[in-house]
């Protein structure tokens, strides 16, 4: 199977913390969701497929071929969104977006002008007036104005209305109608990978949780209620995560069959959200 990204065995070593062995594929024609806690290794390991930082182990490839070796022509065909803004401030939209274009073999004027309109952009106002969802999509316009295969984006809807939130969604999710493009997502805002994600990977302290299709992980977690009489030494270790009051707890499980046995009817079983799969993973 050919993948548009591969991540094999991926280690960084900073003096407190390790980002160790991260591996996951994502398939051409699918939007992958990267969640964590912060922290956890996202940003690093979002730099580390751009070679924005150095890897100590494992392997790296998009398109099929070594993100190092095959830097230049990878970056070519990949739209970069990050939450930090690195445009010159002094300069216009169109200014900064003339030097950006160069960059780029692909470079389409129409769909940016386009992405530009919708977004309510106005091309001779100068980047350090520009709030910071009207910066996030100035980055939006740039990545996808270049007929990129890969869209990389780390936390854009962050700090964005709702509205413009669910735009931007319908954007991603349009592109991918495209079988031979991909996005990887990385976001806190979780209800946002459940409308559009097909994959989710999930790491905490430098290490991957799982990365499973969203459909696999949301059927394989759930959420116990019961009464607080219920736990003890032997049945707290049941659950993945644990929260108590006086009156009761809740607990997440991906082994509901057992949780079934030992409770019976006292318990109340909810799906997981991938909020609730992530705090209470988090928590423990």
């Amino acid at each position: 199977m050919s993948y548009i990204l591969e991540v094999n065995n991926l280690r960084k070593e900073f003096k407190n913390f390790t980002l160790e062995d991260i591996s996951f594929n994502l398939e051409p024609g699918y939007i992958m969701g990267f969640i964590g806690p912060n922290g956890a290794g996202k940003s690093t390991t979002i730099k580390l497929i751009m070679n924005l930082v150095k890897k100590d182990g494992g392997e790296i490839k998009v398109f099929g071929k070594d993100h190092i070796k095959y830097e230049k022509e990878i970056k070519d065909r990949i739209g970069f969104v990050y939450d930090e803004n690195y445009y010159y401030e002094d300069l216009t939209i169109k200014q900064m977006k003339n030097i950006v274009a160069s960059f780029y073999s692909k470079w389409d004027d129409n769909q940016f002008n386009y992405y530009i309109h919708e977004f309510g952009l106005n091309p001779k106002v100068k980047i350090k007036t520009l709030s910071k969802g009207m910066k996030m999509k100035f980055s939006l316009a740039i990545a996808l104005s270049h007929n990129a295969d890969l869209i990389i984006m780390d936390e854009p809807t962050s700090g964005l209305d709702p509205v413009f939130r669910r735009e931007i969604l319908d954007i991603l999710y349009s592109i991918i109608q495209d079988e031979n493009k991909s996005i990887f997502f990385s976001t806190h805002i979780t209800t946002d990978l459940e409308k559009i994600a097909d994959y989710i990977t999930f790491i905490n302290k430098g290490k991957v949780v799982f990365s499973k299709s969203k459909d696999e992980v949301l059927e394989s977690y759930v959420i116990v209620k019961g009464g607080i009489d219920l736990l003890n030494m032997d049945t707290r270790k049941e659950f993945i995560g644990l929260r108590e009051t006086k009156v009761g707890f809740e607990g997440l499980t991906d082994n509901i069959a057992k949780i079934k046995k030992i409770f019976g009817n006292n318990i109340l079983i909810e799906k997981a959200t991938l909020e609730d799969i992530m705090v209470y993973s988090v928590r423990g």
